[in-house]
């Protein structure tokens, strides 16, 4: 951010909030929803769920994948008038790639 790198800072919040969304706990739907008002959990913090840790693996993954959603989309951009933002995407999906690159993971697979 102090770089003032857009493309990076673009990549980087919507890949935390990716990340973000596979860390939340799955809605069970076989739960009832609704219940009466005196049957409700009371005080601070009884109706929060902890959420998922997810292993190194699977932020890999999304990170990875949240890369190919970038080409995937700038591929599909042809026309002329689309040439900027999909120059951009493949810059945010450079940054995504740079940092799996450096993942220690990335160096056992090599």
């Amino acid at each position: 951010m102090r770089a003032r790198d857009k493309a990076a800072v673009s990549a980087l919040r919507a890949t935390l909030a990716a990340l973000d969304n596979a860390e939340a706990v799955p809605v069970d739907e076989s739960a009832p929803r609704a219940a009466a008002l005196e049957h409700s959990p009371v005080g601070v913090g009884v109706t929060e769920a902890t959420r998922r840790e997810l292993s190194e693996s699977h932020v890999v993954d999304v990170v990875r994948a949240e890369a190919a959603e970038r080409l995937e989309a700038a591929a599909q951009l042809t026309a002329p008038a689309h040439a900027d933002r999909a120059a951009r995407l493949r810059e945010e999906a450079a940054v995504l790639l740079r940092f799996l690159d450096e993942s220690p993971d990335a160096s056992d697979a090599a």
